[in-house]
């Protein structure tokens, strides 16, 4: 598998520069069309607008997120010809709570979606459910940059979040352009279990996976010594100066189609290195 077809998604101007120059660094590196789709956000829904709204007051709002998905996409266009990617930009309008499926309806057809942080300070509501409708509904990998990180495209040492799951090695599948790239992976494996097939050897069968495939894999065993997994791997990642985290996502259902599991969410609120992941 190769990464021909990457899409980025843009709903807010502070982020656009970044968001795009990420996302264009990552398409030229793989040969791959860039597509970014700027969406206006609408939120006239219950819970944005007052009860009583009539005609007038809904019609205005959608007036105003059109108009504001046609700003992104000139200024969209005017970033992304100064690079030497191929590239297209479409726009439209979205509510809040139907924003996923707008996305994962375009992101089905991609490799890969480069997609910003979606957590700090400024940054907009529609941030999360952007990633959740590419991962969840458009069942495709997304690399999440964060705004001050140079995105390694051809990164030299990975961490791997391994835990035997299905969506750890979806991940690890959907990654391995990126993995064979590297000089090392480092599968990392948080307090195996102490009974199971592979007690004694955690983390064997997936490493002599990759090595068949040319890469360079090592397995760390770590203790779990904070409260939280995210945290054990974030300090890994710092411990040994990595340049990407590739992770299974996690979510469940509440009241939306989807919603990121804790220890993904913590994952993408703290780390300072691009993050690739699946589910």
């Amino acid at each position: 598998m190769s990464f021909k077809s990457i899409l980025t998604v843009v709903t807010d101007h502070d982020l656009m520069t970044s968001t795009l120059s990420h996302a264009a660094t990552v398409a030229k590196i793989h040969d791959a069309h860039l597509g970014a789709l700027c969406l206006g956000v609408d939120r006239t829904q219950t819970g944005y607008y007052y009860a009583g709204a009539n005609a007038m007051v809904l019609q205005e709002t959608l007036e105003r997120a059109t108009a504001e998905a046609e700003a992104l996409a000139k200024v969209a266009r005017g970033e992304l010809e100064k690079t030497d990617t191929l590239w297209s930009v479409d726009h439209g309008v979205a509510q809040l709570a139907d924003i996923g499926r707008h996305v994962a309806s375009r992101a089905r057809f991609t490799d890969l979606v480069v997609l910003p942080q979606p957590y700090g300070e400024g940054k907009g509501v529609e941030l999360e459910p952007v990633l959740e409708g590419a991962l969840f509904e458009g069942q495709v990998p997304v690399m999440v940059v964060p705004e001050d990180v140079e995105p390694a495209a051809k990164p030299k040492r990975i961490v791997l979040g391994w835990n035997e799951s299905n969506e750890a090695l979806r991940a690890v599948r959907s990654a391995m352009p990126l993995l064979k790239q590297a000089d090392t992976v480092h599968v990392v494996v948080i307090d195996p279990p102490k009974h199971g097939p592979n007690r004694s050897d955690p983390g064997g069968m997936v490493s002599e996976f990759l090595a068949r495939h040319g890469v360079k894999a090592e397995v760390d065993v770590l203790a779990k010594t904070m409260p939280r997994v995210s945290d054990v791997l974030l300090r890994h990642v710092s411990d040994i100066s990595a340049d990407m985290v590739v992770m299974g996502a996690y979510g469940h259902s509440r009241f939306r189609e989807a919603i990121l599991g804790g220890a993904t969410r913590n994952m993408l609120e703290q780390a300072g290195v691009s993050v690739f992941m699946a589910h």
